[in-house]
């Protein structure tokens, strides 16, 4: 194959990994009983009068499987760590003691489990329109360079085993997404 379409090969590979990533992020964010710092990843804090993400004003540990604790770096921060944590609409009820605040992790009911999942299965299908989309420019690049017909359906045939390879991946994290999810 010429380097114009190794070049697109390659585009498009970094893309539907991009894809792959955002899917990684998102399904951190959904919880699956445990309690993980990732479920507070989404949380904004008003710092100062711009809004920063509560990881790069405070510390956020997991002391078991079941409770969250957040100790701010200043602890004139733990109002406006509390009100962002109730803001970010997580289900979370944030106990704030003068020094650090606790968040109990609920456990989850089977109806939220069912719903938990249904996020995941949403989340895997916007990546696969994303690894979708990015074999369609890819496609479309290729048309437009000066290949024969031959080369363009060998490129082509790439693009659709690394649109189906990275298919398959996006299929095998929501399995292990779903199975955390659903295991009581």
């Amino acid at each position: 194959m010429n380097e114009e379409v190794e070049f697109v090969l390659d585009t498009a590979k970094e893309a539907m990994n991009g894809a792959i990533a955002h899917l990684e992020k998102e399904l951190k964010t959904i919880r699956a009983g445990k309690a993980t710092p990732a479920m507070l990843s989404t949380v904004m804090v008003d710092y100062y009068g711009s809004q920063t993400p509560l990881a790069q004003v405070a510390n956020v540990n997991t002391p078991d499987a079941r409770t969250l604790s957040i100790q701010p770096w200043e602890k004139n921060m733990l109002q406006e760590i509390e009100k962002a944590i109730q803001m970010a609409n997580l289900g979370f009820n944030p106990m704030n003691n003068g020094d650090v605040i606790m968040i109990n992790v609920p456990p989850l009911t089977e109806e939220r489990r069912r719903n938990l999942a249904k996020q995941a299965k949403a989340e895997a299908e916007d990546a696969k329109v994303g690894v979708r989309n990015d074999r369609k420019e890819a496609n479309n690049e290729l048309k437009k360079l000066d290949i024969s017909e031959d080369m363009l359906k060998i490129a082509e045939d790439e693009v659709q085993k690394l649109t189906d390879s990275f298919t398959k991946l996006i299929d095998d994290k929501l399995a292990v997404k779903e199975k955390e999810i659903l295991t009581i």
